[in-house]
């Protein structure tokens, strides 16, 4: 549908504007801001408050481009007196102080629960002679987060502060206040149904994503023969398994089990011919990514042993509990990226076990259990796993021949499964792009809603 455009337009004066509807006035946005205020740090605990109890905003609760007011932490007792700010409705809550990407995060707070207040990462900021929901969506446009970008600076690249003038300095163009109405309300329907749209996508995924698991835990499991006898396998979480495979620890298809090392590296991956070491989250999804790496600083002697080879099973040891134990194959020869010490590489035997096919066992749900039950750490933030955990876990293991032919079925079932993702992926992309390409056309004039059903200026 082609949406209509303003009968008449005028030179905003601002290069980077444009042109905007003739009726509309460009001004700095410290004319629309009544007040502007932040809260106190307090100490506080990482759980939600409960009612009754006291709680303080984390800067996350605007990380979504939403308000999400259960992202917030219970303030101690001793410090109860010292929180200020309450959270108000009708406001809009600016992250003034983050990474590149979330300085400047906004969220409309439509509904204020009682006894939430800010910290001092945090402004509030209520306005006149404005919508808040318009302002809240001018903040999702692209023009927006060009200024942000343009004015923020901080001591690192990793976190940077936008400054209370600079904040105010924003120039905008504004339609009378009904006209902003129209626009906040045209702009809500519409995006309700791309987000609508987005959901079901991210719902395909997570369905396609629960097939293909399960493509691969029956496939390494039960086999590709459903008529095949079956014996119980003696361990309750596997049930049973083809009658012609063998149940053995893992450690019999080991021939080197080895950890890497954690030499001081750079803060940035490696050039092609440079050396690296791995990190951690080169195993992450289940698949070998060599671009996670860390540069190895020129004084420091490399240790060529640790270069990873074509069918080295790499195993992530030590991470957070959901990506502990994860599991990769690595295709190639890499001799100049190295084995960090948060790795397990295993070499296996070849008679004994594929690769790929310990890979695919280990990612199993009934695997990843067992792994996690034996996961130890103070936190969930970073736990370990021994080497025992890996080593002692029984597994299925039919004939190496079988082993491959299982590989080759399951490469050819996810691949196909993996075309799909992507392209519900794409899709997602495509109206997220369609959603903000909307929102700033609506904010800067590019389409008429006054004439649109249901989104009439007074």
């Amino acid at each position: 549908m082609k949406l209509p455009r303003y009968p008449k337009y005028k030179n905003s004066g601002v290069e980077w504007l444009g042109e905007v509807p003739e009726h509309w006035t460009i001004r700095p946005l410290r004319y629309l801001i009544d007040r502007l205020e932040s809260g106190t740090s307090v100490n506080a605990v990482d759980d939600p408050a409960a009612d009754g109890e006291i709680g303080v905003l984390k800067t996350s609760c605007v990380y979504s481009g939403s308000f999400d007011p259960t992202e917030n932490k219970t303030v101690v007792a001793n410090e109860v007196s010292r929180v200020s700010c309450p959270l108000r409705a009708g406001t809009l809550i600016v992250s003034r102080m983050n990474t590149p990407e979330l300085v400047g995060a906004t969220g409309l707070v439509k509904v204020a629960p009682k006894n939430l207040f800010l910290p001092d990462r945090l402004w509030q900021v209520s306005f006149n002679d404005a919508v808040p929901a318009y302002i809240y969506y001018w903040s999702q446009s692209v023009l927006y987060r060009a200024h942000i970008r343009s004015v923020c600076s901080g001591t690192s690249s990793s976190m940077q502060n936008l400054g209370q003038d600079q904040y105010r300095a924003f120039v905008l163009a504004t339609p009378p206040v009904p006209e902003q109405q129209a626009i906040a309300l045209f702009v809500d329907k519409e995006i309700w149904k791309i987000d609508a749209l987005v959901k079901e996508q991210r719902r395909l995924i997570e369905l396609l994503k629960e097939k293909r698991q399960a493509v691969i835990s029956h496939a390494v499991t039960k086999g590709l023969n459903p008529d095949a006898p079956m014996k119980d396998s003696g361990i309750e979480w596997l049930g049973e398994v083809p009658e012609h495979w063998d149940v053995k620890r893992i450690k019999y298809a080991i021939r080197k089990l080895e950890q890497g090392w954690s030499p001081q590296c750079e803060n940035f991956p490696a050039e092609d011919g440079e050396w690296a070491v791995l990190k951690v989250g080169c195993v992450n999804g289940g698949n070998f990514n060599p671009g996670e790496n860390k540069a190895l600083p020129p004084e420091l002697t490399p240790i060529p042993e640790l270069g990873i080879c074509v069918g080295d099973v790499l195993i992530s040891r030590a991470n957070t509990r959901e990506l502990a134990g994860s599991t990769a194959v690595a295709e190639s020869d890499y001799p100049r990226l190295l084995l960090c010490d948060k790795l397990y590489r295993l070499r296996l035997h070849a008679e004994v076990c594929l690769p790929e096919y310990l890979a695919m066992f280990l990612s199993t749900p009934s695997a990843r259990g067992e792994i996690e039950l034996s996961a130890t750490g103070a936190s969930s933030s970073m736990v370990n796993i021994g080497q025992s955990t890996i080593t002692e876990m029984l597994m299925p293991l039919p004939p190496v021949r079988e082993q491959e032919r299982i590989a080759a079925f399951v490469n050819d079932e996810t691949g196909k499964t993996d075309q799909l993702i992507a392209a519900a992926t794409h899709a997602i992309d495509l109206l997220q792009e369609r959603r903000t390409a909307l929102i700033s056309a609506a904010v800067t004039g590019k389409i008429d809603v006054r004439g649109l059903s249901g989104t009439e200026a007074a």
